[in-house]
């Protein structure tokens, strides 16, 4: 009797853990629906319109196959796919350009509206995608849902012609690895040579910082050629406007090395028909530059000398959602992150006290940590972050999200992520 227990028993055990393996396949088409988005409004109020849903023509899913109902990390927005009978399936989070922009003096007289674009898994049956923005109190501030029907004629079934396009590394399938896409900006036909040069040194930058060393298997990374018209990169304040793949240019928000693209569709587009989750862009410029933004894309200045450790900066926020640990003394951006509310990001806090990595922090470490001590206290919490020199703290005193200079990431980053690969290649 004892034996018979036990023998159902472990039947019900391999079955429950072959249905939770089979989730993905029973709500799911090994296929990608890309779905454009317009977020619209001013600091008075939000409003977010559909604007496309397209049929990835690679017909691969490269995103996760795991965890599909749950979050790595909040962001400034949110994606969740459910069954008509309200069963969450998929959930995704994000943050914007648009977000950003709320924060600054622009939005507060003038209306303006931004493109989005995001990766699902191609539903098999009809579902309702939800689509929800947060402010940085965590507030909702506007939430859109539509009815997706997978055999809608209406979604955009495009050929497959994908770019030229090259492996620097191939980890495995994209179905069990991550899948980078390292993207040419201004780039002409005849540079394609640098520009995979150039992708090359950004897998060989991000391979030599932990935890990505050790982890690198777990990732694939593609360099896809597409040809601008002109070389370079737009800088307004030089009155220099240059035809790029995707219209990227310095002085986003008036900022001289903000580097981003409004057309997030041509990103996509130009990547159509390859396996990707993750976006790296590569400019051909040698001003110094970048950004990366939270599940959207990483965007580089290829031709600056400090191009290594920048693009793993960037790919720090856009991969890991990590915050910028830096800070300005005159308090110019003070306002970035409420002190009444906890940070979202895993690398800033605003409590000094208490910070979310205190399993990390060394016994005897004085929280708040004096940065005159830095050099005994090697994780504690820095007043300083965020752009601000008072009321956030960040782990370390020095940091790859806080400059240039620092070998590495603090082990807060480090450890940040690795939960984050963690998530997207196993079973939690």
């Amino acid at each position: 009797m004892l034996k018979e227990s036990l023998i159902a028993a472990l039947a019900l055990i391999a079955t429950a853990a072959s249905g939770y393996a089979q989730d993905f396949e029973k709500f799911f088409a090994d296929s990608t629906l890309r779905v454009d988005y317009t977020m619209a409004g001013d600091t008075g109020g939000t409003l977010i319109y559909l604007d496309r849903l397209t049929l990835d023509p690679a017909h691969t899913w490269a995103g996760r196959r795991h965890n599909l109902n749950t979050l790595p990390l909040k962001g400034n927005g949110d994606i969740t796919v459910s069954l008509p009978d309200g069963t969450t399936i998929y959930r995704t989070s994000f943050s914007t350009l648009y977000s950003e922009w709320l924060s600054t003096p622009e939005a507060e007289t003038t209306a303006r509206s931004f493109e989005n674009t995001y990766l699902l898994p191609y539903p098999k049956q009809d579902v309702d995608v939800t689509v929800s923005l947060y402010d940085m109190r965590h507030d909702t501030i506007a939430t859109l849902t539509h009815r997706v029907k997978p055999d809608d004629i209406l979604i955009q079934r495009p050929a497959l012609n994908p770019a030229p396009h090259r492996y620097i590394h191939k980890g495995g399938s994209p179905a069990e690895k991550i899948d980078v896409a390292i993207l040419a900006e201004g780039y002409t036909a005849e540079q394609m040579d640098s520009f995979y040069h150039h992708a090359a040194v950004t897998v060989a930058a991000l391979a030599g910082h932990e935890p990505f060393k050790s982890m690198i298997d777990r990732f694939n990374f593609v360099a896809v050629a597409a040809p601008s018209s002109d070389a370079g990169v737009s800088v307004p304040r030089e009155g220099k406007w240059l035809d790029t793949t995707v219209g990227s240019h310095f002085d986003t928000f008036y900022s001289e090395r903000y580097l981003t693209t409004p057309h997030v569709k041509k990103i996509h587009d130009a990547l159509a028909g390859i396996p990707y989750e993750h976006i790296i862009v590569l400019a051909n410029t040698e001003t110094y530059g970048g950004g990366g933004i939270y599940n959207s894309y990483t965007l580089t200045a290829s031709g600056h000398p400090l191009f290594r450790p920048v693009v793993v900066h960037e790919f720090g926020h856009s991969f890991g959602g990590l915050a910028d640990e830096y800070f300005y003394d005159d308090d110019v951006m003070s306002g970035s992150y409420p002190l009444d509310i906890e940070p979202w990001e895993q690398n800033i806090t605003t409590s000094g006290s208490h910070p979310k990595w205190k399993h990390l922090v060394p016994a005897g470490t004085p929280l708040p940590t004096p940065t005159a001590a830095a050099d005994r206290f090697p994780v504690g919490a820095f007043e300083g972050g965020g752009y601000s020199s008072r009321g956030v703290f960040r782990p370390a005193d020095h940091c790859r999200m806080r400059d240039n200079q620092t070998e590495g990431f603090c082990p807060v980053c480090r450890d940040a992520i690795a939960r984050i690969i963690k998530f997207y290649t196993e079973k939690q």
